[in-house]
């Protein structure tokens, strides 16, 4: 079986009143697509914080995937998001 590299960006849910938790990755081609990803996702949020929402959690590094996830994240803008 033949695996795939890609990039791999962990995720926080902060939740008021809860606290942080683990909410999945996204996953990317490289590390400029995982920055992209992410800067697209801090543009879409609100000016005022609110009560709950995902953070990047540490620093992109690499993982290997097999062919049908590295072909999803192929066919994507600039990554995927997969939940835990």
């Amino acid at each position: 079986m033949s695996t795939y590299k890609v990039v791999r960006q962990d995720w926080d849910e902060s939740e008021r009143g809860w606290g942080v938790r683990p909410d999945g990755y996204s996953l990317h081609l490289c590390v400029s697509d995982a920055k992209q990803f992410v800067g697209e996702y801090w543009d879409r949020m609100p000016d005022k914080v609110p009560d709950e929402y995902s953070r990047p959690s540490g620093e992109p590094f690499h993982v290997d995937v097999d062919e049908a996830t590295y072909k999803a994240v192929q066919a994507s803008n600039n990554g995927i998001r997969r939940y835990r």
